[in-house]
């Protein structure tokens, strides 16, 4: 006579890596040029299909348009896009010869006249935009957009004329910053990483170090956000952590930071990937299509800050 009793449970299907998840999330919500991306940083993809997509973005002026930075819509070239386009060409090692000889081009004719780079330039007007992204006619250089420019081209050893103003300007803005707020210090960090003069840029990023912590611009303790502002026009809980500035070991913005913050910012960092495989984006959310578009590429430099720092993910 058989035995009866209760089925055995089936066996426990085995977790599922960081990596994995993030991968089934890019194939499911991702614009072409970050699924390319993330086969270039993750799964062995080449470069070549990346710059392909990217082609796309720009435009006849040489800059970058078509919501490649997607808090900004419409065709027209833009800075910030513009920028947005050095970044993967940088991390894809194409920041280079006369592509970007040609995007230089397009920032000589965009820039204010002391020869640096505005967040938006007035040809923006007419299209859907970020309601925190202001438009003006006439508007300033901005350490925001010109220092992560300028610090990829100096990565890159790209010279061209376009640099030299835009350089000092640079310096001038982070050696004059007495107040600022966190995406400033990014965009301060982003230039003084790959500033050519190397103890400026130490003696510069220590005295920012000392700034960042004393007007508390970093959630030091991920278990207690409230102990840290929000800056002024931000989105509730739009806090910075550490990683967000050091966003490899050496970068400079490393040494402002203890072992121990860096190891709660990282574990932060991990534990903020979502159900859906991807990582959330803290800034204010204005359009579904937006956000959509915002997360993968969030979700592609999340995982390779927890790479750079060792931390597991596959």
């Amino acid at each position: 006579m058989a035995e009866t009793g209760a089925s055995p449970l089936p066996p426990t299907p085995p977790a599922r890596s960081p990596l994995a998840r993030a991968e089934h999330f890019v194939w499911l919500t991702a614009r072409v040029l970050e699924q390319r991306r993330f086969a270039y940083h993750f799964l062995g993809g080449g470069a070549d299909a990346v710059e392909t997509a990217l082609a796309a973005y720009r435009n006849e002026d040489e800059g970058y348009g078509h919501a490649l930075e997607p808090d900004l819509r419409g065709p027209v070239s833009q800075p910030l896009h513009t920028g947005h386009a050095l970044r993967v060409l940088d991390s894809i090692g194409r920041c280079g010869g006369q592509r970007v000889e040609r995007v230089c081009r397009y920032l000589t004719a965009v820039s204010t006249q002391d020869g640096a780079l505005p967040a938006i330039h007035p040809s923006q007007r007419g299209y859907p935009a970020a309601p925190f992204v202001p438009i003006m006619d006439n508007p300033p250089s901005e350490l925001l957009s010109t220092g992560p420019v300028v610090g990829l081209l100096h990565r890159n050893e790209v010279w061209h004329a376009w640099l030299f103003r835009a350089t000092d300007f640079c310096w001038q803005a982070v050696e004059s910053l007495d107040k600022s707020h966190p995406y400033e210090i990014e965009a301060a960090v982003a230039f003084l990483d790959c500033a050519p003069d190397r103890p400026r840029a130490e003696a510069a990023a220590d005295r920012l170090g000392r700034l960042v912590r004393q007007q508390r611009l970093a959630a030091l303790d991920p278990d207690r956000p409230e102990e840290f502002p929000v800056a002024p026009g931000y989105a509730p809980g739009e806090r910075h952590f550490a990683h967000d500035y050091a966003k490899t070991p050496d970068s400079l913005a490393r040494a402002w930071f203890t072992d121990e913050e860096m190891a709660r910012s990282l574990d932060f960092l991990a534990s903020e990937q979502q159900e859906d495989g991807g990582w959330p984006i803290r800034w204010r959310q204005w359009a579904p299509g937006t956000a959509l578009e915002a997360r993968p590429i969030v979700t592609i430099e999340a995982l390779r800050t927890l790479r750079a720092y060792g931390m597991p993910i596959a």
